[in-house]
């Protein structure tokens, strides 16, 4: 029998039929430096480090969805800009489609009330994290192609 999803829609045990869960996440560059969040160890990739944003739900634009979530989880406005990459990835548990985009911080101060901590980190200390292999590629593209295309430096 299926099980019902976070969505409420029916989940089954098989990979291929599993739902894709689409995810927003927001890449804020400021002076060279590039946020990052640490996971609760509680939640599935615990403890790891992510780029900030969340879920989209039904019915919801990406866009939208991630100005959202960098408020709830960061307690600021960001202007959404561009897509940086798109990934997809296939968890065990179910996959993903990863929509990064290029975000700058409109008003308020970062504050850590999704996560466990939140860090500024030059494209150096990026490569050192621990992330999440969905965050991979879009790692790897702000390394090979530098942040300066992403920040008009």
């Amino acid at each position: 029998m299926p099980s019902t999803g976070r969505r409420g829609r029916a989940v089954t045990g098989s990979k291929d039929e599993m739902e894709t869960i689409l995810v927003a996440a927001g890449i804020i560059i400021e002076r060279r430096m590039i946020l990052v969040a640490r996971r609760y160890p509680n939640v599935p990739h615990g403890l790891l480090w992510e780029f900030p944003g969340g879920k989209v739900e039904e019915e919801e634009d990406p866009r939208r969805a991630l100005r959202r979530e960098l408020k709830e989880e960061l307690d600021i406005e960001a202007k959404v800009g561009r897509i940086i990459e798109t990934v997809f990835y296939r968890y065990p548990q179910y996959p993903i489609l990863l929509l990064a985009y290029h975000c700058r911080i409109k008003s308020g101060i970062p504050k850590r009330i999704g996560c466990q901590e939140l860090r500024w980190v030059d494209i150096e200390g990026l490569k050192g994290l621990e992330m999440p292999p969905a965050d991979d590629p879009i790692r790897d593209r702000l390394s090979a192609e530098g942040i300066h295309l992403f920040t008009g430096d």
